[in-house]
């Protein structure tokens, strides 16, 4: 597990010393005067734990925690004050800090807070993989997938950058299955699984298994060229492979749209309807093509230099 901790204090002395500490203790981090700061940090990159002092100008530390549990979930926070008699350990932990540390505090403790809190990090991401991962692929699963696109969507839409589905399915995967037998038609997935995580960002884009041989890409961060781009090479990349030669991939992309008057549930609903519509126009013409759903503005063509469909190699 990666850990990059956003430490918060309007004290320079103690901003400095919590950049010592965390430098000696091999942790990536950056800097927040106060809590309005500290929020714009956080819109702007990722992070696994926030540190913050309690009372700042502008955005106190409570407020700040509020902030985090409320946008960032999965974010943990330790609150650190010089002014105990004002919030005590039961208050900030009702509010949702993993810990509190108050000034002045050694090294040691709050070396040992932190690894608490990342060794409890950890264990709720392995568990939480656990129950989210495909077990043939290791990609995630479906329900995961359900969890994310409600997660990502609306985070997408409300930050103002756009958000692509790519859903693939494996044409005459069947056909495949009934003449090699079912361990090499899980190989044939196995290998998709990887070839979806070496053509997708990490840590950006999100890939799953939808279920049977039907796979699902949450793109974020992306115009529409680039996700077909990647979409493009996806398909490249399996066609390379001769093993799979009586095989192919179809792909339908489309691009989120928010509709006034429509609930976030009836729009995500709306958008995994067009990438499948799009994904079976595809398959419906022969397989092994990329097809972009033409409804959003913009996105009913593919990017420049990719065909629609890529022949076998």
């Amino acid at each position: 597990m990666n850990t990059r901790i956003l430490l918060v204090d309007d004290d320079p002395f103690i901003l400095e010393m919590l950049k010592v500490s965390m430098a000696a203790l091999g942790h990536a981090f950056d800097t927040a005067m106060d809590g309005e700061a500290a929020k714009e940090k956080l819109r702007q990159s990722e992070f696994t734990m926030v540190l913050t002092d309690l009372t700042m100008p502008r955005c106190d530390g409570m407020q700040l925690l509020k902030h985090v549990k409320e946008g960032y979930p999965g974010v943990e926070v330790i609150v650190i004050t010089g002014h105990a008699e004002r919030y005590g350990y039961t208050d900030v932990i009702r509010a949702g800090a993993s810990d509190f540390l108050i000034k002045p505090f050694g090294m040691d403790e709050l070396e040992a807070k932190v690894s608490r809190v990342i060794r409890e990090q950890t264990l709720i991401r392995k568990l939480e993989h656990l129950s989210m991962c495909d077990m043939l692929t290791d990609l995630y699963n479906r329900r995961c997938f359900e969890m994310k696109l409600h997660e990502e969507v609306p985070r997408a839409h409300r930050q103002g950058y756009p958000v692509f589905l790519s859903l693939l399915d494996v044409d005459r995967f069947k056909e495949y299955n009934d003449q090699y037998g079912h361990p090499a038609g899980d190989r044939v997935l196995q290998d998709i699984g990887r070839i979806l995580v070496q053509c997708t960002r990490e840590n950006v884009d999100w890939c799953f298994r939808f279920g049977g041989d039907e796979f699902a890409i949450i793109i974020p961060y992306a115009t529409a060229d680039q996700a077909g781009l990647v979409a493009g090479r996806i398909l490249e990349r399996y066609n390379h492979d001769p093993r799979y030669a009586s095989t192919s991939l179809s792909v339908g992309l489309a691009q989120f749209v928010r509709h006034p008057g429509q609930t976030w549930a009836e729009d995500i609903a709306e958008l995994v309807a067009r990438a499948d519509k799009a994904l079976y126009s595809g398959k419906a013409q022969g397989g092994n093509q990329v097809v972009v759903d033409s409804s959003p503005p913009g996105s009913g063509e593919l990017p420049s230099g990719t065909d629609a469909e890529i022949p076998k190699k």
